[in-house]
């Protein structure tokens, strides 16, 4: 952990600002301490999707060190005012080397990863633009309290569970006709927290709180 913090450095971004554009090459890798990060990539036609939605208490980019001449294969941009540490990628792959315990650890992570994607693709094949909503949404409500903030612009939200925005829109205003759920702004309430747990237990997505 020393020589890791000897290496990092703290980078700050305001809102809308860029960290990488895809492409770019990768000699780094990140944990964001404040904050979220938009992973996204470009279509030819200039459309965005975002692949990810990175929030404090996670790292991006790592698996990266792996490869030989690694470009970042997105784009990365701050949403909000974000607090990130930066890696040398290059010396967290050497002290992976002498170290079998942390080589395990960061494969166990990645698995876990690997498994969440082959999951999305799953949801995204299978399942309902509701049923994704629903588990977004309930993936970021606090376990304990039914008000609280997304702080996520809705247009991102919608690219992110791949549903055009006036999609993401009418399910919103539906949730709310029916007694579910509200959103104004940044601010959300639960209405019926369980009606909303269903919502997402039909498709078997995961509903568990950050």
């Amino acid at each position: 952990m020393e020589r890791v913090v000897r290496r990092a450095k703290a980078v700050s971004l305001a809102d809308g600002e860029p960290l990488f554009q895809q492409g770019d090459k990768a000699t780094r890798f990140y944990l964001v301490v404040k904050g979220h990060m938009k992973l996204f990539r470009l279509a030819p036609d200039g459309n965005e999707k975002v692949i990810e939605l990175v929030d404090a208490g996670h790292t991006f980019a790592e698996a990266l060190m792996f490869l030989e001449q690694p470009r970042f294969p997105v784009g990365a941009v701050a949403l909000g005012d974000t607090e990130l540490i930066s890696v040398d990628a290059g010396d967290f792959a050497a002290i992976l080397r002498d170290s079998v315990d942390l080589c395990l650890a960061l494969l166990g992570d990645m698995s876990f990863r690997l498994r969440s994607l082959i999951r999305e693709i799953d949801d995204l094949s299978l399942h309902s633009a509701t049923c994704r909503v629903a588990a977004f949404i309930l993936a970021r409500a606090p376990k304990h309290c039914d008000d609280f903030e997304l702080d996520i612009p809705k247009h991102v939200i919608a690219s992110r569970i791949s549903v055009k925005p006036e999609t993401f829109s009418r399910i919103i205003k539906s949730l709310k006709s029916k007694n579910i759920l509200e959103i104004r702004g940044s601010k959300v309430r639960l209405l019926d927290r369980q009606a909303l747990e269903d919502a997402a237990d039909v498709c078997g997505l995961p509903v568990e709180a950050t």
